[in-house]
C-alpha cells in the first residue's frame, strides 16, 4: 500500500456505479406511490407541507454551503435535502401552519446535518430530529389531523396554512387511530369498548392504503439494491414480536400486531427512515440489530409512552446506538484469533 499526506492507494477499488444523487432520485420516485395515497385520503394540504418543507430544507441547504465556502451544485442538487423536505411534509399535519414545517427543516438542515460536518457526517436522522423537535415544543398543532374522511379540499387548506389572522380549521381535526386507542386504555377503556374501525386501524383515515403504498415503494427500493433487508426486515420483525407478547398477554389492553403494521408511519419508517445510510449501522448483523430495536420501541412508545406514534423517537434513539452497535457486530477480521 502506498501512503502520502492526501491520498491512500490500495487496490482493487471497484466503484459501484451508485451516486448519492442517484440514490435520493430512486428514493423520492419510491415515496410517490406513498405521496399519491396520501393525498387521496387526507388531501392536497399533504402536498402543501411537502413544498413547504423542501423549500425550507433546500433554503437552508443553501445558506449553510455558502456559510462554510462549499461549492453550491453538487451538494444543493444531490436530493439529500430534497428527500428530508419530502419526509418532513409526509410527517406534518396537512393543516399544520407553514411556519412548523419551515422550523423543523432548518433546524434539521443547520444545526442536525450540518453542525455535524454536512454528508455523511451526521449522527442522527435530519428529518426526524425536526420532526421531534415539533412534536416536543409544538404538540397540539401537531396532533391537527382531519377526521377520517373529512379531508379539506377547498380553499380553506390554503386559510389554515397561511393563516392571516390567526384563525384555524378546527372543525376537520380530530384522533388518528392510533391517539384514538392510546387515548381510550389511558382512560382505562378496553379495546373491544372503542369503535371497530380506529381499534382494528384498517379504515381510519386510510392509514392501512397509505402503509401499503409505502409498503410497496420499500420493496421496490430493495429490489433495486438501493437499501438493504436487514433494518426493514429488523424492523418489521421486532415491531411484530413486541406487539404480539403484548397482545397475547391481554388482547383487550394491547393493540394486535396488524393494527401497529398498518398504523402511522410503520411502512415509512421501516424502509425510509430508518434506513438511512448515514445515522444507521453498517455491518450486516449491526443493521438487523439496528431495527429490531427499534421496531420494539416503536410498540413500546406507542402503548406506554405520551407520543401516539413512536418512529421518529425509536429511530433517533438507535441513531444514538449506532456506533455502539457497529462496534460489537463488526465482522472478524480474517486470521483473527479469540476476538484479537
Amino acid at each position: 500500500m502506498q501512503r502520502d499526506a492526501e491520498t491512500v492507494i490500495s487496490s482493487p477499488h471497484i466503484h459501484s456505479g451508485a451516486s448519492v444523487g442517484g440514490v435520493m432520485r430512486r428514493v423520492l420516485m419510491a415515496l410517490l406511490p406513498g405521496v399519491i395515497v396520501s393525498v387521496w385520503f387526507l388531501g392536497p394540504g399533504v402536498l402543501l407541507q411537502i413544498a413547504i418543507a423542501t423549500l425550507a430544507a433546500l433554503a437552508a441547504e443553501a445558506a449553510m454551503l455558502s456559510v462554510r465556502g462549499l461549492a453550491m451544485r453538487p451538494f444543493l442538487f444531490d436530493g439529500t435535502a430534497a428527500v428530508a423536505g419530502v419526509l418532513l411534509g409526509l410527517a406534518m399535519p396537512p393543516l399544520a401552519p407553514w411556519w412548523l414545517g419551515t422550523l423543523a427543516a432548518v433546524f434539521a438542515m443547520v444545526v442536525v446535518k450540518h453542525a455535524y460536518g454536512g454528508v455523511g457526517h451526521n449522527l442522527f436522522n435530519p428529518a426526524m430530529a425536526g420532526y421531534a423537535l415539533l412534536l416536543v415544543c409544538f404538540p397540539f398543532a401537531m396532533k391537527a389531523w382531519p377526521v377520517p374522511g373529512a379531508a379539506v379540499w377547498t380553499a380553506d387548506v390554503l386559510g389554515a396554512v397561511f393563516p392571516v389572522d390567526g384563525s384555524r380549521v378546527d372543525a376537520v381535526s380530530g384522533a388518528t387511530a392510533l391517539s384514538f386507542v392510546r387515548d381510550g386504555l389511558q382512560g382505562m377503556k378496553m379495546l373491544s369498548e372503542l369503535r371497530p374501525a380506529e381499534a382494528a386501524g384498517l379504515a381510519a383515515g386510510g392509514a392501512a392504503w397509505v402503509n401499503a403504498a409505502f409498503l410497496g415503494g420499500g420493496l421496490v427500493l430493495l429490489a433495486a439494491g438501493v437499501i438493504r433487508w436487514q433494518i426493514p426486515a429488523g424492523f418489521l420483525a421486532g415491531l411484530i414480536a413486541v406487539s404480539l407478547l403484548l397482545h397475547l398477554g391481554d388482547a383487550q389492553r394491547h393493540a394486535s400486531p396488524l393494527f401497529h403494521l398498518m398504523n402511522g408511519a410503520t411502512m415509512l419508517g421501516a424502509f425510509f427512515i430508518a434506513t438511512d445510510p448515514v445515522s444507521s449501522p453498517v455491518t450486516p448483523r449491526g443493521r438487523l440489530v439496528f431495527g429490531l430495536l427499534a421496531g420494539a420501541v416503536v410498540v413500546l412508545i406507542r402503548r406506554f409512552g405520551q407520543y401516539p406514534d413512536g418512529v421518529a423517537f425509536a429511530v433517533l434513539l438507535m441513531n444514538a446506538a449506532a456506533p455502539l452497535i457497529d462496534r460489537y457486530t463488526r465482522p472478524r477480521v480474517y486470521g483473527e484469533r479469540d476476538g484479537r
